[in-house]
């Protein structure tokens, strides 16, 4: 079962994360709006190389999302982030609602 889309009352883009290259970052066009649970708030999370960071964002969205770690995220608000981490939530056999959570910087 995936969370219902009228949970998901955000829209956000996200600009894939695709490597290195020589001058930086590099990243995917942005994709299409994508919808989401935004909630900007500050909390301590750990990233990918297990570092403790802080989030100021934290986005909830369906479990198909494709949000690899180091993505560009734009905001409702207008802010762009970076994503830290990304969790998939699911529940085999359980009545509930599986989705991704994205930490954001």
């Amino acid at each position: 079962m995936r969370v219902p889309t009228w949970l998901l009352p955000h829209l956000i883009t996200i600009e894939r994360y695709r490597g290195e290259g020589p001058v930086g970052s590099v990243y995917w066009p942005p994709g299409g709006p994508v919808r989401a649970l935004v909630s900007e708030k500050v909390r301590t999370v750990r990233d990918r190389t297990g570092a403790e960071v802080t989030s100021t964002a934290q986005v909830i969205a369906a479990p198909d999302l494709d949000c690899p770690p180091q993505s560009l995220i734009t905001l409702p608000s207008g802010r762009k982030t970076t994503a830290l981490h990304v969790a998939a939530h699911t529940a085999p056999g359980l009545p509930l609602p599986q989705s991704t959570e994205v930490f954001a910087e």
